[in-house]
């Protein structure tokens, strides 16, 4: 009885969460097939289309920012029009 119990030893595994969709992040996804990366700004862990657009919709902005530090980082001075369609 002196190796203890083996229930402290076993550790749960825990899947990390997207810090913008809230969904879970698992390491057998692909980049082709949606992957992740780590935002630079947050250091936290996001799915790639949570991960801000660049000059084309499926190419990133380096180095990699979620769009929750994105929109932070735009300054909101600029005017949304809302008079579209009038």
């Amino acid at each position: 009885m002196a190796g203890g119990g083996w229930e402290p030893m076993l550790l749960g595994i825990e899947p990390r969460m997207c810090s913008v969709c809230g969904k879970g992040l698992y390491r057998n996804v692909t980049l082709l097939r949606g992957g992740w990366s780590r935002c630079t700004v947050c250091d936290q862990f996001v799915h790639y289309s949570c991960l801000a657009s660049g000059r084309t919709r499926f190419l990133k902005v380096r180095p990699r920012v979620c769009k929750v530090c994105r929109e932070a980082q735009v300054p909101s001075s600029q005017p949304i029009n809302s008079s579209v369609g009038a």
